[in-house]
């Protein structure tokens, strides 16, 4: 049978946004509700498998939200919701825990990153979180999700699962009246380069909330005067900028700084460095510190407008689980019917 394209994509409610979030994520959101139906979900339930202290989470999980809405996304064109409203997350979690094989989930890189040594004293949420995550994206039946290197792993256990069930109740599907599978077999779908925002610090390393220096990542709460800050003091090396893309191998932080530029003024590299190919970082740092404070701080802005209107939040987002629950709960009644669950 044929599926209506879908998107579905979520953020993990787990400390403050910064640029990284917003540019690899957040900004390819907004094209997508004009070209398919799209549901963004604040993934809360996904943030507990480590501990998360509650108001803080409550906290993030606005501020999320908050995010997308600032970027462009419209509450009536896109679903918008936090994920423990929708509880068929939860049950259809476990129905797939049920479905996908141990070696599955063993094999997740990302576990293994995160684990470290200790994996024997993390939650098992941590494990079995990849189910969930494929729940999230078949809950709603989803032709397609715009994800990142690092979670094209947990596409393909979703595309696993989803073929396993297809193929394990394909009798009871059948019944159904289906033709066809029941769950899709999600695509990734393309938003343009990958962007994968380094640190300002150290361009070996990704972005991140957790880095030692505070300096090393942009914050979307940030003011004007901060994100200048932290761009003038980012590291950089003694040389001048290249005129073509090919003169900034090796030169992580050169390169950072330079897809940053690009991607804040919806160009190319190529075209950045043929505008400022033969100067030097004086040249360079303030125009990136204008140009960031320029698209990075109206969306600060109405972030800290929205997350201080908790009566708006709540309304947007009860809203948005109400159009979920919709579709949620269609998909779950005709799932326990084919697992032979009694209601």
């Amino acid at each position: 049978m044929a599926f209506t394209p879908r998107v579905f994509s979520g953020i993990k409610p787990s400390g403050d946004l910064h640029l990284g979030n917003y540019l690899g994520a957040i900004r390819r959101f907004v094209p997508l509700q004009e070209t398919h139906e799209t549901i963004y979900c604040v993934v809360d339930m996904h943030a507990i498998t480590v501990w998360q202290e509650p108001e803080d989470l409550k906290r993030w999980t606005y501020e999320i939200a908050a995010a997308y809405i600032a970027a462009g996304l419209d509450p009536k064109k896109s679903i918008i919701f936090n994920q423990s409203q929708v509880m068929e997350h939860a049950e259809l979690s476990w129905i797939f825990n049920c479905v996908a094989r141990m070696g599955w989930m063993a094999r997740m890189t990302q576990f293994k990153d995160k684990a470290g040594e200790n994996s024997e004293n993390v939650s098992l949420g941590l494990f079995a979180y990849p189910s969930l995550m494929a729940a999230d994206i078949l809950l709603y039946k989803s032709t397609a999700v715009p994800v990142g290197e690092d979670q094209r792993q947990h596409l393909e256990l979703t595309r696993d699962i989803a073929k396993k069930f297809n193929h394990d109740f394909k009798k009871q599907i059948k019944a159904q009246g289906r033709k066809g599978d029941f769950f899709p077999i999600t695509e990734t779908l393309a938003t343009g380069p990958a962007m994968r925002v380094k640190s300002l610090k150290d361009g070996s390393k990704k972005m991140s909330k957790s880095d030692a220096s505070d300096l090393s990542t942009i914050y979307m709460m940030d003011d004007a005067d901060m994100i200048a800050k932290k761009i003038k003091r980012a590291t950089t090396d003694a040389d001048a900028l290249p005129s073509e893309a090919a003169g900034l191998a090796g030169r992580l932080e050169a390169e950072n700084l330079v897809a940053i530029y690009a991607s804040l003024a919806n160009t190319s590299v190529d075209a950045v460095l043929a505008e400022f190919g033969g100067k030097g970082w004086g040249a360079f740092k303030p125009a990136l510190g204008d140009l960031a404070v320029s698209v990075l701080s109206p969306i600060a802005e109405e972030m800290k407008r929205l997350v201080a209107d908790r009566g708006e939040m709540d309304a947007i987002l009860r809203d948005g689980a109400a159009r979920a629950r919709a579709i949620a709960e269609t998909t779950m009644s005709e799932v326990r019917e084919i697992v032979g669950f009694i209601r």
